[in-house]
């Protein structure tokens, strides 16, 4: 956090809740990650943040970036938080423990369940691309999202902007389901091989995601304006690339 908000009891909270309002008319989407406000204690913090996006910004889509993956009953709960705690219109989950573990989220009439496929971190090639009769894991989970999860349109993937050549592989797969793509800025992904390979035809179908480049664009008191700025590069890379 800024230094001006570091001891403030709800500096997390203000500090989203302004990179928000600086940003909200240059995105799609807002994707909070879990992680970083239940490891302080936050959770109510970013109960607030949802809260804020969804009175102020109803038009633009809420992910919940949780990555859950459990047994059913379990994953019923975890449903029930990212969609009713959190208001969020979709939450990113696991599938390594199968179709069953997903229901929950799948079942939940008028939400987004957004499964990792192929993701942009270093050691994703580990499991990912074991071959399961001659085809990687990842194709094999693409495969199944676009013929068995997305029986009403609401599944997307994710796939990382740091594989390009899987992007497209992972798209000629899936035709035009939406694929929700990190790794650009800190990562390394690059703007233009990420919506050259992964775009429709129409030149659209990616959500991109650029998280601590923005964030963390300045860390002092004028951090709000600094995320729009780069925001506003980022979107119009992707506008470039995307015709």
């Amino acid at each position: 956090l800024p230094a001006h908000l570091q001891a403030d009891p709800l500096g997390v909270q203000k500090f989203c809740i302004d990179i928000v309002d600086a940003t909200a008319d240059t995105v799609c989407a807002f994707k909070p990650q879990i992680a970083y406000f239940a490891a302080i204690g936050a959770e109510a913090q970013l109960q607030a943040v949802c809260d804020h996006i969804r009175t102020q910004y109803p038009h633009i889509v809420l992910i919940l970036d949780a990555k859950r993956g459990d047994i059913g009953d379990t994953a019923s709960l975890y449903a029930r938080e990212a969609y009713e705690r959190y208001q969020a219109d979709a939450v990113t989950v696991n599938p390594y423990l199968g179709t069953d573990s997903l229901e929950p989220f799948l079942r939940t009439t008028g939400k987004g369940t957004i499964v990792l496929c192929r993701t942009s971190n270093p050691g994703s090639a580990e499991f990912q691309s074991q071959l399961i009769n001659n085809e990687p894991l990842y194709q094999v989970i693409a495969r199944t999202a676009a013929t068995k999860w997305n029986t009403v349109g609401d599944c997307a993937l994710v796939v990382g902007a740091t594989y390009p050549t899987e992007l497209a592989e992972v798209r000629a797969i899936v035709g035009d389901m939406p694929l929700l793509v990190p790794g650009i800025g800190a990562q390394g992904g690059d703007v233009q091989a990420a919506v050259t390979s992964g775009r429709t035809a129409n030149g659209t179908g990616l959500i991109i995601n650029s998280s601590r480049a923005v964030l963390y664009a300045s860390n002092g008191t004028d951090f709000a304006h600094a995320a729009r700025t780069v925001a506003l590069s980022t979107r119009d890379a992707i506008r470039q690339f995307s015709n």
